[in-house]
């Protein structure tokens, strides 16, 4: 049998994190949808976005979250601190979340 080597990743012109700014300027998109674009998981989404969120500040840019809602009672997560999208409502218990979604202005 053939042994397999480690998969070799797919060339890019841009960083990970200058594809996911390039992706968000301009465009309301969730991690999962920015994930699909930039070809990393959605895991990696977050922790890039958390770093993006601080180096674009010098560039007089902010990173501006559309909160998640809660599908069942309509609560809004005003004042989460954490990019990921909740797993429960506080109000409701209820699961069924929207993703937050992210944009570069």
């Amino acid at each position: 049998m053939k042994v397999k080597g480690p998969p070799v990743p797919a060339g890019r012109l841009e960083t990970v994190r200058q594809e996911i700014i390039s992706s968000i300027t301009g465009q309301r998109l969730s991690a999962k949808e920015i994930s699909g674009r930039v070809r990393v998981r959605e895991k990696e989404v977050y922790l890039h976005l958390d770093h993006i969120q601080k180096t674009i500040q010098k560039h007089d840019l902010r990173l501006i979250i559309t909160p998640s809602e809660c599908k069942k009672c309509g609560f809004i997560f005003k004042k989460r601190d954490r990019l990921k999208k909740p797993g429960k409502c506080p109000i409701c218990r209820h699961e069924s979340i929207t993703e937050p979604l992210f944009i570069i202005d």
